[in-house]
């Protein structure tokens, strides 16, 4: 259990995300009391996105988890045969010819399902997680002792009955306990966000549609993606501006873990019913460019797909087939893609921050929001443990801020850059945003 020892209110974490979950490890680490609040019923009430890339950020997460943890997410990579020898490859391909154009430098990576990640986070931490519980705003009041310091609270509605979809949306209103520091992990729709920054928390959209899959294929189905890249890769066709995405999500390779997901489901066992082989789990995304009214992405599933086989129609072979084969009845998920720079706010004495998407919502085009959300927390932590110790909040939080705002915005400007690059074939070169290496 958490020490007592700080004798200090709380941090108050809203959102059990990924940077909320190592946020809460790295505190536990070193006693300091919290509560996580986090909108969905259950763990695994929503889904989770596809997988994601750890690579800068890798170097923080030793200080900020546990070893077991640690070693948890290592085991649980997409395919854990070719992470031990990848050389962090990352490549970007003429869609028409398959012909690779560019090789973004290499860097040490683990790619991960996130559905994965996050369950492997939750352990040690979800019983300090407040489930079904939507964080309305944040209220301050002095505190009990009445010297007139206003301490914060967050303003909760908790879900009456969360089994019931039909009593869903029936909820009642509380305060949470007072804070020491309230931190907004949620997310770009960030509630903490709004509260902060009132009149200017909305994302701005990119004149950019994506929408994409997660399906299972063969190893015959799967052998000419993943002769290209057995991890991932991009491109683009030079006429159409049409962008591919390739990542793989899950292969009969990984080893069998206490990170494997539930095996309710055969498909996420390591053997395959009937002995017939286990498939690759695989994400296929495309994007385009909004040039028309005709280009807004498609309310149904069924239309969703026609529009990506359209569009991969004029792909190279091997490309297009994947698109076409894809199974009629497939749910097909559009991604928004908005982002938002970290503008000025108030932190109200340093009780009052963000981190992540919620500090600087980027699209996903060179693969560094979450890396950029551990950094976040390694260097928050560092703030909390000084404010723990007697520091002045308003500095330390300002302090954090500063740097994540500046780093922040750099960020988001790379990566709209790099959404807009990667649909624009005529214009690339080795120096566009897309190509660039990721570093700080």
């Amino acid at each position: 259990m958490q020490s007592s020892a700080a004798k200090r209110d709380p941090v108050l974490i809203v959102g059990a995300g990924i940077t909320g979950l190592i946020l809460a490890h790295a505190l536990k680490q070193k006693s300091i009391p919290f509560t996580i609040y986090e909108r969905d019923p259950t763990p695994s009430s929503r889904h989770q996105g596809w997988a994601l890339t750890l690579h800068w950020a890798l170097q923080y997460l030793p200080s900020l988890l546990p070893p077991s943890v640690l070693s948890a997410i290592e085991a649980a990579q997409v395919d854990p045969v070719v992470a031990a020898n990848d050389n962090g490859n990352f490549l970007f391909i003429n869609n028409a010819t398959g012909e690779v154009k560019w090789r973004i430098p290499p860097n040490r990576r683990w790619r991960v399902n996130r559905e994965r990640l996050r369950r492997v986070l939750l352990r040690g931490v979800e019983e300090y997680i407040e489930w079904g519980t939507r964080v309305e705003g944040v209220k301050f009041a002095d505190d009990e002792g009445g010297n007139g310091k206003e301490k914060p609270r967050l303003i909760l509605q908790r879900r009456i009955n969360s089994s019931d979809r039909e009593e869903e949306e029936k909820m009642e209103e509380e305060q949470s306990e007072p804070a020491t520091l309230i931190v907004g992990t949620e997310g770009s729709r960030s509630s903490i966000r709004r509260f902060l920054c009132p009149d200017n928390y909305t994302n701005n959209p990119l004149p950019i549609r994506f929408t994409g899959v997660g399906i299972s294929l063969s190893a015959a189905e799967v052998a000419p993606l993943r002769e290209m890249d057995p991890l991932l890769f991009q491109g683009c066709h030079p006429e159409t501006g049409d962008y591919f995405w390739f990542s793989m999500l899950d292969a009969p390779s990984r080893h069998p873990s206490s990170a494997q997901p539930p095996t309710s489901n055969q498909e996420e066992t390591n053997s395959a019913e009937n002995g017939e082989e286990r498939p690759y789990k695989v994400q296929l995304g495309l994007s385009w460019p909004v040039n028309s009214p005709t280009d807004e992405v498609p309310a149904t599933d069924a239309e969703r797909l026609a529009n990506m086989k359209r569009r991969a129609a004029n792909f190279v072979p091997f490309l297009r087939d994947v698109i076409q084969n894809i199974p009629e009845g497939t749910p097909v998920v559009e991604v928004k893609l908005a982002d938002w720079k970290p503008q000025p706010w108030d932190n109200r004495g340093g009780t009052v921050t963000l981190v992540g998407d919620a500090a600087h919502a980027m699209t996903m085009y060179r693969g560094e929001a979450c890396n950029h959300g551990i950094l976040d927390v390694y260097n928050l932590v560092t703030a909390i443990e000084a404010i723990y110790s007697g520091s002045d909040p308003a500095s330390a939080i300002t302090d954090y801020e500063t740097e994540m705002r500046e780093r922040g915005e750099r960020a988001v400007q790379l990566s709209h850059q790099a959404c807009l690059d990667a649909h624009d074939w005529a214009s690339l070169n080795e120096n566009s945003a897309i190509l660039a290496r990721r570093k700080l």
